[in-house]
């Protein structure tokens, strides 16, 4: 796997957002947000998702940090940088055998609609296409989930039909750039 500096992956700011490497403070929040229900609406089994498990995830999302130099970044606002709003960023994922960047984005509802994924989501696909060339850029999400895959196609993935991953009653839409 490719590691890369940190500086080069973090902090980052865009119009409206500052995006940066999570911190150990950060956890209460990002704990709150996984586990908030309407964060959950398009997962194939919600009652999973406990506190228990997001802090996993969000241990897991710090580790890929210490062990890559760049992961999936703590969205703040600028004028309120004590104030999660949001995740964004790409982490190391292995898709159908081959090494890819998994896209991730996930925000408070409150800020739902304000086009702040979107904006995160650009960066994220940009910089892992200057930083990290060759790897493709993929985003998984549901068939119902229309707000997640209108994001990663502004993100500038494209469908791909081909990546979908049928699990019976759930069905794993995958978008990708660079595949």
């Amino acid at each position: 796997m490719l590691e890369q500096n940190a500086r080069d992956w973090s902090p980052v700011s865009t119009q409206r957002l500052l995006l940066r490497r999570p911190l150990a403070q950060d956890e209460e929040a990002a704990v709150d947000l996984h586990t908030d229900p309407r964060t959950n609406v398009h997962h194939p089994v919600p009652a999973s998702v406990t506190r228990a498990s997001s802090a996993r995830t969000f241990h897991e999302i710090r580790q890929h940090w210490y062990r890559h130099g760049f992961g999936v970044w703590v969205v703040v606002d600028p004028a309120e940088p004590e104030n999660l709003i949001g995740f964004t960023g790409v982490s190391h994922r292995i898709i159908r055998g081959r090494p890819a960047l998994n896209l991730y984005y996930r925000y408070c509802p409150e800020v739902w609609g304000q086009g702040l994924a979107t904006e995160g989501a650009l960066v994220a696909v940009q910089m892992a296409e200057s930083l990290l060339p060759g790897l493709p850029v993929v985003a998984y999400t549901s068939v119902d989930n229309i707000g997640s895959q209108r994001t990663a196609l502004a993100a500038g993935l494209e469908r791909r039909e081909d990546l979908d991953v049928d699990r019976g009653a759930y069905l794993d839409l995958y978008l990708a750039k660079g595949w």
